[in-house]
């Protein structure tokens, strides 16, 4: 799909964060942009008043998301496990159910996700995530085996999709386009560190990159060091 076939786009988790940067990046190539969040969540898309429709609503709710990516191009989604009532799976559900034929669909997760089991995860990394997992259940907040579910359909679909599996998050200026792998734990990751805005600028960016589709690429900034160090593979990537 090239440029000039992605006019409207949505933004599925418009609120959060990451959401607001990829509305931004969204805007900024003049795209028309719709807006999913929850409705408590409204007041915090303020600076974009009038530059974009804002659905307000739960993003696991297939209506909601029905209604928002009606004639859009493209569906940006954050796959966000709140709470144990498979909100994850729920969100990416309805988005494969009611994008349109031929959509570009990309959803964001973590470095967790692993499509074909080849990813190598470090000690540290392995027992954080579990441990992250239990405690979210115990507290009932968050639910991080449902993105798994999530990506799994995902993953399953024959849709257009593209999975971005971002590494360890800080805010911060844009290095410009994030360097990827397919494997967690090839050398270039090894910094895991991208800033947020970079994060959204791939995701975005993806919209028009067909050498992503299907793909699952694990990202981490163009400036770290493991991305400097490995110059010729940020070339064969970027």
């Amino acid at each position: 799909m090239g440029t000039d076939r992605v006019n409207k786009v949505c933004v599925i988790g418009a609120s959060g964060k990451l959401g607001q940067y990829m509305v931004r990046h969204a805007l900024e190539r003049g795209y028309e942009v719709v807006g999913v969040c929850r409705e408590r969540s409204v007041p915090k898309l303020a600076a974009f008043e009038g530059r974009m429709t804002v659905v307000p609503g739960p993003t696991n709710d297939p209506e909601v998301i029905r209604r928002a990516v009606a004639g859009c191009d493209g569906v940006l989604t954050v796959l966000v496990p709140w709470g144990v009532r498979q909100y994850a799976s729920g969100t990416a559900q309805a988005v494969l159910d009611h994008a349109r034929p031929g959509a570009r669909l990309v959803f964001s997760c973590g470095w967790h996700i692993t499509r074909d089991g080849k990813d190598h995860y470090s000690r540290t990394f392995t027992l954080g995530v579990r441990a992250a997992a239990l405690l979210g259940k115990l507290v009932r907040a968050v639910e991080i085996d449902d993105q798994v579910e999530a990506c799994r359909r995902v993953f399953a679909s024959d849709t257009r999709w593209t999975v971005v599996r971002g590494s360890t998050l800080k805010e911060g200026e844009s290095q410009g386009l994030p360097v990827w792998s397919r494997h967690v734990g090839d050398p270039i990751l090894a910094s895991n560190l991208t800033h947020r805005v970079d994060f959204a600028l791939f995701m975005v960016e993806a919209l028009t990159d067909d050498t992503l589709v299907q793909e699952a690429p694990a990202i981490v900034g163009r400036l770290t060091p493991s991305a400097l160090a490995h110059t010729g593979d940020t070339r064969e990537r970027a």
